[in-house]
């Protein structure tokens, strides 16, 4: 909603700080109220896209990457409960380490994090349930922030399914698959804002994702099967975008008449 406009100033005074020329792709996914604000707060480094259905945070990450130009791509959750100035730290521990992806890590040692011990028992279970099935070495795959350079993101978006739920898990998951193995861990500052308590539809759905990506993976090697598309062939295989963005225009006038 309107929290949109001040998040992407906040955002983008960060992104300043870190001396990069930068862009932020914003895609709303499915929120008429939400798009209106955030053109508002649109600029020639602030592009905002979106579409009437609500597709899944896998759907708007590839329909992003078809319009993103830079060598690092940066994936943050617009809530900002994950403090953007952790972008620039992240930056450096790429070059530093000679990194593929760096991961917002709650885990940590020096994250600073505050929300429900309900939550972290969750988010405990499910990651030693994600271990005991991949061979990703990272110990927090959730957060809402990863850093990775861009041939990791052509190769994985390129052939990932998951459109909902566990995203963040096939994004590493196939990282790590195609040989992008330099995985690291980053500290993060989180507070987060919880309004409802845990819809158990979403947890089954979280490990229903989880087993198909395993199943897809490990069992029929259907990734393996498969080559990046590369950019041409994603923006072919997405809706047309040009409608996309009609629809929603249309919705959000109406809605603010």
């Amino acid at each position: 909603g309107d929290h949109i406009g001040p998040n992407l100033e906040r955002l983008g005074r960060a992104l300043d700080t870190t001396g990069l020329v930068w862009e932020v792709i914003v895609i709303v996914d499915g929120d008429a109220v939400t798009y209106r604000h955030a053109r508002a707060f649109a600029t020639e480094r602030i592009q905002v896209h979106g579409y009437q259905a609500n597709r899944g945070k896998g759907f708007a990450l590839r329909y992003g990457m078809t319009m993103a130009r830079g060598g690092l791509i940066t994936i943050l959750d617009s809530d900002m409960d994950i403090a953007p100035e952790e972008i620039g730290r992240m930056v450096r521990l790429l070059r530093l380490y000679e990194a593929d992806v760096v991961v917002g890590s709650k885990r940590h040692p020096l994250s600073r994090v505050h929300y429900p011990w309900f939550r972290r028992f969750q988010s405990a279970c499910y990651q030693l349930f994600v271990r005991l099935l991949f061979r990703v070495n990272v110990r927090d795959t959730q957060t809402g922030l990863k850093l990775m350079r861009r041939e990791v993101a052509r190769r994985v978006l390129g052939v990932a399914l998951v459109k909902r739920f566990a995203f963040d898990l096939e994004l590493l998951a196939l990282a790590t698959r195609f040989g992008f193995k330099r995985i690291i861990e980053a500290p993060v500052q989180i507070d987060y804002h919880f309004t409802s308590t845990t819809n158990p539809r979403a947890v089954f759905r979280v490990l229903w994702d989880t087993l198909a990506i395993f199943y897809r993976l490990r069992i029929r090697r259907w990734y393996d099967r498969r080559d990046a598309p590369g950019l041409i062939a994603m923006k072919a295989a997405l809706p047309n975008r040009i409608v996309l963005e009609e629809q929603m225009e249309a919705v959000a006038l109406a809605e603010s008449a």
